[in-house]
């Protein structure tokens, strides 16, 4: 976090974890006072600008900054979650890779702590995601080396996905509450195979069917616009967290396109890791995405100017 709101709440995780949320509180009740103040100043919602100023360079600015400050009272209150359940995120790759290339994802046993953030049904779906993505069973030990901009990618979607799940399970929750789900029990739930083939993260690779869960079954009962709403990202501010953590956490790729337009994949950095490793990873990142949804839902029930697309940044 770079702007000063993100760095006097940087400081509040690190001195006071379980202050940030009222400080986050503060900061989103200060954003909204300049906005307001801006507004009666020059008459709309748009900050006035300064005397002989480039009107549309001084908004666009303004407009840049709140963005840059929205995403980090949200990222604060995401890694706020993480400390309260007592797991720390993984480094940096950057500064995790020992000399023969190895990820040290350090001693820490979190799995458990992580599995207990997520309902049972959303659980059972996450270990149907982890084992898309892991292949076929190896023991823990087993250390495989892995494209870094590919473990990036995969990561950065496990964080979409654990977005998409907490906002879906959370309807399923609600309804499952009411007995009204689109079946007449849950012991009545349908059940459904399917299967995804990759070899990126196994030599045997993937192909393998898995098991669909109630959850499943009840998010493949939604109708296509229904679920495009729900695999959305509802924000920019949520979509800038995403890329920016997963460049902090994996670097910048070059990527270089070749004279016939083909990605020239000679410069991506490879990185060791065992199986053990990865699934932590992946499953930080699920629970990375439960917990922007979390974040994102508080901030977005608070009231405040919209712009002109009728959405906050």
């Amino acid at each position: 976090m770079e702007s000063r709101v993100g760095k006097f709440l940087s400081q509040i995780l690190v001195t006071h974890p379980h202050l940030l949320p009222a400080a986050a509180e503060q900061q989103l009740e200060q954003l909204q006072t300049v906005h307001d103040a801006a507004g009666k100043e020059n008459g709309s919602d748009k900050p006035a600008p300064p005397p002989g100023g480039d009107i549309v360079l001084y908004r666009r600015i303004a407009e840049v900054k709140e963005k840059e400050t929205t995403e980090e009272i949200l990222y604060a209150l995401v890694v706020q979650k993480f400390v309260e359940a007592g797991v720390s995120l993984v480094p940096a790759l950057a500064h995790s890779i020992d000399a023969s290339g190895r990820v040290d994802q350090r001693a820490e046993h979190v799995e458990g702590k992580l599995e207990r953030l997520h309902s049972h049904e959303a659980y059972e779906m996450i270990e149907n995601h982890l084992n898309l993505i892991m292949g076929q069973p190896q023991t823990d030990a087993t250390v495989v080396a892995i494209s870094k901009l590919r473990v990036g990618q995969v990561y950065a979607a496990s964080v979409m996905y654990g977005y998409f799940l907490k906002r879906v399970d959370q309807r399923f929750q609600l309804e499952k509450s009411m007995e009204s789900l689109p079946w007449e029990s849950e012991d009545d739930a349908p059940e459904v195979e399917e299967s995804w083939t990759s070899s990126d993260f196994s030599a045997e690779g993937l192909g393998q069917s898995v098991k669909l869960c109630r959850l499943k079954s009840y998010v493949m009962s939604f109708d296509p616009d229904m679920l495009q709403i729900y695999a959305t990202i509802r924000s920019k501010a949520a979509f800038g967290i995403i890329e920016k953590h997963t460049k902090a956490l994996f670097g910048k790729p070059e990527i270089v396109i070749s004279p016939e337009g083909t990605v020239d994949s000679s410069k991506d950095e490879h990185v060791r890791i065992s199986f053990s490793g990865l699934r932590r990873l992946m499953l930080e990142a699920v629970t990375f995405g439960s917990f922007l949804w979390d974040a994102e839902s508080y901030v977005d029930s608070r009231p405040r100017r919209s712009n002109s697309s009728g959405t906050w940044p």
